[in-house]
């Protein structure tokens, strides 16, 4: 209990929320690491699996594969990263040292949720819906933008939500190879037996992880609606906002 009140006091002490330090800029690095990993997954990721799930082809051999990186801790693929020549331990502008590596490694570990929820989600598209879009005159990629993307959203998002979350929460890594975020004050409150600063450090973490899981259920539920139309009426739909 005398750890709990004293990471209180930690987190109630304003001198330890400023400075280059302090709570407020390990959050935002911490932050920035996360959304930069994870708008890199997005690029990658989910381009490829829509791609491959409006076509319908190597979908199976693509998400096994991609499932394949969750084999591999995170911590022990920045480990190989950091002891190459590129990229290494040097400092990567904003992102501090071993911030290539660190990005790299988050990266690929947020590709799996977003990767499989997409294709699955395109894929999931009821066939009768796809037909009735290409008995109405829609090309292939009018299809996909106006019929199978809204119906697919709702599913999308989840991945991204979950993926967001799990970076976030594992970014906290990048402190074991002297990079920024939160994770500094989670190592340096538990090797210097300071317990209640890394208590509060991780405290702040899972509250942070709360608040982004809640916004992206939010975001999950706001794009939600459209994916309970009926088949024709998403199609009708889909043909009026085409003008």
């Amino acid at each position: 209990m005398r750890n709990l009140r004293e990471a209180w006091d930690y987190l109630t002490t304003p001198a330890n929320w400023h400075g280059p330090e302090g709570i407020w800029t390990l959050l935002v690095q911490q932050l920035l690491l996360s959304v930069t990993a994870l708008v890199i997954a997005m690029a990658i990721g989910l381009t490829l699996a829509l791609w491959l799930g409006h076509l319908g082809r190597a979908g199976f051999l693509a998400v096994n594969l991609t499932n394949v990186g969750r084999a591999v801790p995170t911590f022990a693929l920045l480990a190989i990263l950091v002891t190459l020549d590129h990229p290494g331990t040097e400092t990567f502008g904003p992102y501090g040292r071993a911030g290539l590596a660190t990005l790299i490694a988050l990266s690929l570990f947020a590709l799996p949720p977003i990767f499989t929820n997409g294709y699955v989600a395109i894929r999931e598209v009821p066939a009768p819906v796809k037909e009735s879009a290409a008995g109405m005159g829609m090309t292939g990629q009018q299809q996909f933008w106006r019929v199978e993307l809204p119906l697919a959203l709702p599913l999308v998002v989840s991945g991204i939500r979950l993926a967001l979350v799990q970076v976030w929460a594992t970014a906290t890594i990048a402190a074991l190879v002297a990079g920024p975020g939160l994770g500094t004050l989670i190592t340096e409150g538990f090797y210097n037996t300071d317990y209640p600063k890394g208590i509060a450090a991780a405290f702040v973490v899972a509250v942070v992880a709360f608040l982004l899981e809640t916004a992206g259920t939010l975001v999950e539920r706001a794009v939600a609606p459209g994916r309970r139309a009926t088949p024709r009426k998403a199609v009708r739909l889909a043909v009026g906002s085409g003008g």
